[in-house]
């Protein structure tokens, strides 16, 4: 997404009772003003507000002055007021200034901490600077809240919340310096911990149909033996052991909070013949699916006490 094409959203000054709030990294920001000048001379004299006030020209050049200090805006210059602070913008008459720009107030919640590095210094931080290039997704933000404007679909609401958060952070990434935006490095994940996650999320979405390990392999792109070595060593037990242990487990769930048949609990997880499930069921859980289900799963602890008097 270049600069010019911000010349496009037009749309982004009806934003208007659309997008009025979000909530990003613990911050609350309320959207207080959105606007967008076409490339004509303008001034707006010195004035100040009580909220963050966030130009990007897109197009033209002119004058910022913010507490008396001059700065020159030029196309891709993104400039900022924070609270308080007295400011005038005025475009130069020949290469007229053109901009998109927003408008918002940045509340600390419980959870967050304004004093430590973070996005949020290149906004609350008076001395960070009131002038940027760095503009990021910026452009690209813009034009796709003006999108969501002009072409209204499902799932706006939750669209628009989400661009509005991002429209946050990049602004003030725009003004932050590279101490507040670092981080540490993300432990590197353990690949193998992840194999036997997708194999076992496979066995639990496809309980009610034959498996063999090679099904269960190959979601995880890797070969039969090195998938069962993998879930052996991680979890105790073979492939095809941890499959019945789960249909088991699910099916004396289903006991309980269900009044299903016993067929088809039995079809459900991956028994076609109730035969067999039972008999599977009884050599887990010590006794039969029927009194499973009529004392709750607590006959055979009933069983053991009894046998300890």
């Amino acid at each position: 997404m270049i600069i010019a094409d911000v010349a496009a959203s037009s749309s982004f000054d009806r934003l208007h009772g659309l997008l009025d709030r979000c909530v990003v990294d613990s911050y609350a920001a309320d959207f207080v003003s959105w606007g967008f000048y076409r490339p004509e001379y303008w001034r707006n004299y010195a004035h100040t507000h009580s909220y963050f006030e966030v130009c990007l020209a897109y197009s033209g050049a002119g004058r910022f002055t913010v507490d008396g200090v001059d700065h020159r805006v030029t196309t891709g210059t993104v400039f900022i007021a924070r609270p308080g602070q007295v400011h005038e913008i005025v475009s130069q008459r020949r290469d007229a200034l053109g901009i998109a720009f927003w408008g918002f107030t940045l509340t600390p919640g419980r959870r967050a901490t304004p004093s430590r590095e973070g996005w949020w210094r290149g906004l609350t931080d008076r001395d960070r600077p009131v002038c940027s290039d760095r503009l990021g997704r910026l452009p690209a933000t813009i034009n796709a809240l003006s999108e969501e404007v002009a072409h209204p679909r499902s799932g706006r609401r939750g669209i628009l919340a989400g661009l509005g958060a991002t429209l946050v952070i990049e602004t003030a990434r725009a003004f932050a310096d590279d101490h507040d935006l670092a981080l540490e490095p993300t432990p590197e994940v353990d690949r193998r911990s992840v194999a036997v996650a997708t194999m076992e999320r496979y066995l639990l979405d496809n309980l009610s149909r034959p498996l063999a390990v090679r099904d269960v392999a190959a979601v995880a792109h890797l070969s039969e033996r090195h998938a069962e070595r993998l879930f052996r060593a991680q979890t105790g037990e073979s492939l095809m052991a941890g499959l019945r242990r789960l249909r088991l487990e699910r099916a004396a769930r289903l006991l309980l909070e269900s009044d299903a048949p016993i067929t088809e609990i039995a079809r459900g997880c991956g028994y076609p013949e109730v035969r067999p499930f039972s008999t599977a069921f009884r050599r887990r859980y010590g006794q039969p699916p029927t009194d499973f289900r009529r004392t709750g799963g607590t006959l055979h602890l009933e069983r053991a006490r009894e046998g300890s008097r």
